[in-house]
């Protein structure tokens, strides 16, 4: 006797933390496996880069933080970087010290939320509450420099809106040393936990020439093997002075670029960006913060385009300037966008509670799909 399958169309979400409504997959299935995945995407309506047009130069900066509000310090530095390139103008060393502090700090807050809410999505709730837990110390710091916990409006064209406040380096310190030994404790609850190497290992596997052919950067082409980062590859700031490892997927628990690589690499990744924020502040030079903050910016006509590493990959701005105060044109570069396109290509094959385990090894942050 044989057993015919109807094909089926199931809607599938919001299932991520991050992708509250503003997400939706359509799946197309045969029994239980996947054979087409549509993501519909976009209900944010937020018109990020029409809004700028209306806006001053420093009046954007609060805009970029609402994109990834995830890597807010992120997406100020790399604003910030094109208005100062578009200036030409040089920013104090302090200035390019305290940035990078920054975003590193926020890259591993970044990561501790991808990483505890995919183990949320898996069935691990302990490891999601120790990831905010220390997440929570980060934000504390932020907090004391500037203010605000999550939209920080901190990374200025040409400065920083604040000093470090005078505990902030002792305080930092003492993050350090106690978030080592938690980093430990997260693989042996979480990282090597049998049922969680059995729902990511060898699921959604992303050959490294598909990722390079779909544009997709960060922890994703990390994780498929390819040592790309724009720290190294194309250094900003001061990223050149700092010695660190670009860690990537090895296929450590499965085959080269399954889920259990992307998500390896973000926890791998937050013990060098501990390791760059100890020789950040080793290193931290004096001097003033504000200095070089033009009180009127109205850049020359011309164009330029600015890119940093942000957590979630390449994060760029695009800025055409008509010789006026305002930015004539902003187009944004966003990883989330640009990596959920292969949704697709991972879940093909795959069964539907497999849809779960590879959509949140893209870690998406739908703030900066729908700009």
């Amino acid at each position: 006797m044989s057993v015919r399958t109807e094909e089926m169309v199931l809607n599938m979400g919001p299932q991520h933390p991050s992708t509250h409504g503003v997400l939706r997959l359509e799946l197309t299935l045969e029994g239980e496996i996947v054979t087409k995945v549509i993501p519909h995407i976009g209900y944010l309506h937020r018109c990020f880069e029409k809004h700028c047009e209306a806006m001053t130069y420093q009046q954007v900066v609060p805009y970029t933080d609402r994109m990834d509000y995830l890597a807010a310090m992120g997406n100020e530095l790399g604003y910030a970087i094109a208005v100062e390139r578009l200036l030409n103008i040089q920013v104090p060393e302090r200035v390019e010290y305290i940035r990078v502090i920054m975003a590193e700090l926020q890259r591993i807050a970044s990561h501790l939320v991808a990483i505890g809410t995919y183990g949320a999505d898996i069935g691990a709730f302990t490891p999601f509450l120790y990831c905010f837990r220390d997440r929570e110390k980060i934000l504390h710091l932020f907090e004391i420099t500037c203010g605000a916990r999550l939209l920080y409006n901190y990374i200025w064209p040409g400065g920083l809106s604040h000093d470090l406040h005078p505990d902030f380096v002792r305080l930092t310190r003492e993050f350090i040393k106690e978030f080592r030994p938690n980093l430990v404790e997260l693989n042996n609850l979480l990282t090597y936990n049998r049922i969680f190497i059995d729902r990511t290992a060898n699921v959604g596997i992303l050959p490294v020439e598909t990722a390079i052919n779909f544009g997709v950067t960060g922890p994703m082409l990390r994780g498929s093997g390819m040592k790309w980062d724009l720290r190294k590859d194309d250094p900003y700031s001061v990223y050149h002075k700092f010695d660190f490892e670009i860690p990537v997927g090895e296929g450590k628990m499965g085959t080269v670029g399954d889920s259990w690589d992307r998500y390896f690499v973000r926890v791998r990744e937050m013990e060098e960006s501990l390791k760059i924020i100890e020789q950040a502040l080793d290193q931290l030079p004096e001097g003033d913060v504000t200095s070089a903050i033009p009180k009127r910016i109205k850049p020359p006509v011309g164009q330029v385009y600015a890119r940093v590493e942000n957590p979630r990959g390449e994060l760029g701005y695009f800025l055409i300037s008509d010789g006026s105060t305002s930015p004539f044109r902003v187009k944004v570069r966003a990883p989330s966008f640009v990596n959920l396109q292969i949704m697709d290509e991972l879940c093909r094959g795959h069964m539907v509670a497999d849809v779960v385990a590879i959509l949140g090894s893209v870690d998406i942050v739908l703030g900066e799909v729908d700009r």
